[in-house]
């Protein structure tokens, strides 16, 4: 009987089976570096953190519904409790496109030329949505190369697509 405890305990959970083997080594190798304290877990601070770093974008509402905490020390979450929410957090295709933040950007666009005020862009960064600080969203802007014209307006298509990309464009 010892046999069949062990398998069971070494058997990765049932809600996150339908996670491909690469995404299960992804989520555990991803998990680890998150396990700052090394007693293999992590706190739920951090949940947000560890699901952007496997290439998800769930909002800050969507992981405090997964159970991510405001605080430190909350909550702590072992692997086969993390698994199942990287499988759910997989599965959620409720992201914009590239086409959805067009049509958002085109409402700014009023000569549909195809530019913005940039002020109105960072205006949108850290008043709308999931806010930014300031600090954040002037570096978002530098990195997806944002410059003004002498109008003070940029072409936000290009923004977009190096912001979509990310870190890693393709």
């Amino acid at each position: 009987m010892p046999f069949l405890d062990f398998e069971c305990a070494t058997s990765p959970p049932t809600a996150a089976m339908d996670l491909s083997a690469r995404d299960m080594e992804r989520g555990k190798f991803a998990f680890g570096i998150y396990d700052f304290d090394g007693n293999d877990t992590i706190d739920g601070f951090y949940l947000g953190d560890c699901l952007r770093a496997l290439d998800l974008n769930p909002t800050n509402a969507v992981v405090e519904k997964m159970g991510g905490t405001k605080k430190k020390g909350e909550k702590k979450f072992k692997l086969d409790e993390f698994l199942p929410i990287f499988s759910d957090a997989k599965k959620d295709k409720d992201v914009g496109s590239y086409e959805d933040f067009m049509e958002c950007m085109k409402l700014y666009d009023k000569s549909e030329n195809g530019l913005m005020i940039g002020a109105e862009l960072f205006h949108i960064l850290v008043s709308l949505g999931e806010r930014l600080t300031e600090q954040e969203a002037d570096d978002i802007m530098k990195d997806c190369g944002v410059e003004e014209n002498e109008d003070g307006e940029i072409p936000y298509s290009p923004f977009l697509k190096k912001l979509m990309a990310g870190h890693y464009p393709k």
